[in-house]
């Protein structure tokens, strides 16, 4: 037996016949259709949207207030301690790559920021990203100088 266009059909049970509501008791789905007497779920146009509450605030719109969400785009460095520095020679300029050859950095991934743990008294030009104020103030009141990339 061939197959042709004619002879295709779809399996037994396959495809049923669409419930016919709202005509009459004898069919089973009569009056109010199987949806209750009353309320949101049986009015027409009945389903509401995908995350509807009710009118309380929705969970989509809730959540970024709650505390303990992660930052989507978090900025990372490379973090060193001023005290780390003082074994740079005096008067040199201080950058993420002089440090990688100094061995001071062993994976230079982000960006340089420097952190104001420690002591420095050699005068540095140092160039990174970012500086906290104590380490600023500690680079200043050794003579050198701050230079943001």
């Amino acid at each position: 037996m061939s197959i042709t266009l004619q002879s295709l059909k779809s399996n037994p049970g396959a495809r049923r016949r669409k419930l016919r509501k709202g005509r009459g008791i004898a069919a089973g789905q009569g009056a109010s259709c199987g949806f209750g007497m009353r309320g949101q779920k049986s009015r027409s146009g009945r389903p509401t949207r995908p995350g509807f509450e009710g009118g309380q605030m929705p969970l989509y719109r809730r959540i970024p207030k709650l505390k303990h969400f992660e930052l989507v785009n978090p900025k990372s460095f490379t973090v060193l301690n001023v005290g780390k520095l003082a074994d740079c020679p005096a008067g040199s300029t201080v950058t993420l790559e002089s440090l990688v050859e100094a061995g001071i950095v062993t994976s230079p991934k982000h960006p340089l920021k420097i952190l104001g743990d420690g002591e420095l008294t050699a005068t540095l030009t140092v160039q990174a990203a970012a500086f906290t104020a104590s380490a600023r103030t500690k680079i200043e009141a050794a003579g050198g100088s701050c230079e943001l990339i």
